[in-house]
């Protein structure tokens, strides 16, 4: 059922510096990820799929490949009321400086907003992968009369201190929120599941806010952060919530979670379905041909469209969009973004004449544990092996992060070169 009176914010402004460099020239929503999306597509799909349909996408950095993205691919007809806008940081008479958190990027936009006159506005943020019925959460988050409701995961005591820790009491309100507690004298009293394996409750950062109380805690606390400043304020002012959310849920803010993320889709059961029927992951229609396989051995392999492997060995990969893999080359646990475009035969003599390898993956190529990002020049007989346990560093035509080998956007990786 449509939730018209809803408003879904998605905060999608942020430098990403954990993902570079594929935030290198491109905002961090707007990274490739299984083959053919965006990870903007994902809050955007589930707001599609919940009924909400009236959608802001807060941007700032590097964002005209988002922009882009998002104006081709979520068109909504004239007779249904919604829509997906963009709203970039701005000048205005009052504010010369860019967004200093996620909480002032939406009070900078607040008036947008209350011209729309929702009852509940739905703050997101653009680099989570998961699937939820905000349907769900909303229906909670009324029947609870609450004024703000965050969604929760159940965690371990292990994994309590990577997150924001939210202690409710018996009726699901939030008593106490702890950020990112760190030993077991930190823990301690922190529970809200109770003979789990998992009883801390952590802030997943999404919420549910009431339009006139989020209005209201805007304009009474000057800190820029939610996470930081706003939710343990209102925490002590008005009635927060905790949804609890059983499903998969990743934070793909770094480079070793979105490695890991995109090569999980490759298990015989994945994690995360891209194949659910009911609710599918929306992408821009890009009308590429089937891929084509030719003598390769693939296993627990995920191809994109418009794809052309030879001759290849490919094992516990995630192929891209246009991807071209070349004869004799081997690739183990490899996410491939693919490319924009495929080269013409006066391109490729172009790359000959110029000696610089044509896009894709050279012939004789040996590569395991690493990132490759859109139109990427790898040339012949190129050898990249894991750095596992290897200290980060950063090369001109490459970049070690988490001991997994990224090739940047448009790089090039000449004939013979060892990484």
């Amino acid at each position: 059922m449509p939730l018209r009176d809803v408003l879904a914010v998605v905060l999608g402004g942020g430098r990403g510096t954990r993902l570079y460099p594929l935030t290198k020239l491109r905002a961090k929503p707007a990274v490739p990820l299984a083959g053919k999306y965006r990870l903007i597509d994902i809050p955007v799909s589930n707001c599609i799929n919940s009924g909400i349909t009236r959608i802001f996408i807060l941007t700032q950095f590097l964002s005209a490949s988002l922009h882009r993205h998002v104006y081709q691919t979520y068109k909504f007809d004239v007779f249904s009321g919604g829509f997906v806008e963009i709203l970039p940081a701005e000048q205005t008479l009052t504010s010369t400086d860019w967004y200093q958190g996620t909480a002032d990027a939406v009070r900078r936009q607040l008036r947008r907003f209350l011209s729309r006159e929702p009852e509940d506005v739905l703050i997101l943020a653009g680099d989570h992968l998961y699937r939820m019925d905000y349907g769900e959460f909303i229906a909670f988050h009324r029947e609870s009369r609450a004024d703000v409701t965050i969604a929760a995961l159940p965690v371990s005591a292990h994994d309590a201190p990577r997150y924001g820790i939210l202690k409710t009491d018996e009726e699901g309100r939030i008593v106490t929120f702890w950020e990112k507690p760190q030993g077991p004298e930190v823990l301690e009293g922190l529970e809200s599941r109770h003979g789990d394996d998992r009883p801390y409750l952590a802030s997943m950062g999404i919420y549910v806010f009431r339009m006139d109380v989020l209005a209201q805690l805007l304009d009474e606390i000057p800190g820029d952060d939610f996470g930081g400043d706003i939710i343990p304020a209102a925490i002590q002012s008005t009635r927060v919530y905790a949804f609890p959310f059983e499903g998969y849920w990743e934070d793909i803010g770094t480079i070793s979670a979105f490695y890991e993320a995109n090569l999980a889709l490759t298990r015989p059961t994945p994690p995360f379905d891209f194949y659910d029927p009911s609710r599918p992951i929306y992408a821009r229609p890009r009308f590429l041909p089937a891929s084509r396989v030719d003598g390769c051995r693939l296993e627990r392999v995920v191809v994109a469209d418009g794809c052309r492997l030879y001759d290849a060995d490919l094992e516990e990969c995630v192929i891209g969009l246009r991807s071209m893999v070349r004869p004799g080359t081997r690739l183990f646990r490899v996410v491939m973004m693919g490319a924009d475009f495929y080269e013409d035969e006066a391109q490729k003599a172009e790359n000959h004449r110029l000696g610089r390898p044509h896009v894709g993956i050279g012939t004789g190529s040996h590569i395991e544990r690493a990132i490759i990002d859109k139109n990427a020049r790898i040339g012949q007989g190129v050898v990249i092996r894991s750095h596992e346990g290897e200290p980060n560093r950063e090369e001109e035509n490459y970049v070690i992060r988490d001991g997994i080998v990224v090739i940047p956007k448009n790089a090039i990786i000449p004939d013979g070169t060892t990484i």
